[in-house]
């Protein structure tokens, strides 16, 4: 099982709104039984990201907490939603 955590400024707005598109990207695939999502604030990632395999964010984030980070603009713009998903399954290995 992998574990995905979903990160945006405030941890409500964005981050529900990509983690919802995340979701359903997954389902569309076939693999969301094969994951489970988290969803946080940047200023949590420090503690919170080590406990994940990976972390997507719709903010820009320069800092390095252990696991891989996908910046996921594109679920909020919509503009390549696949291409970041793609690019999510490859680095989590699915």
């Amino acid at each position: 099982m992998k574990k995905i955590l979903v990160a945006c400024g405030a941890g409500v707005c964005t981050s529900t709104v990509a983690l919802q598109k995340l979701k359903g990207k997954f389902e569309e695939r076939g693999l969301i039984d094969q994951v489970k999502f988290g969803q946080c604030s940047i200023a949590d990632l420090p503690v919170t990201a080590p406990n994940y395999d990976l972390v997507v964010t719709t903010s820009q984030v320069t800092e390095d907490y252990g696991v891989p980070v996908i910046f996921g603009l594109s679920f909020i713009t919509g503009i390549g939603i696949d291409g970041t998903i793609d690019k999510i399954i490859s680095e989590l290995g699915m």
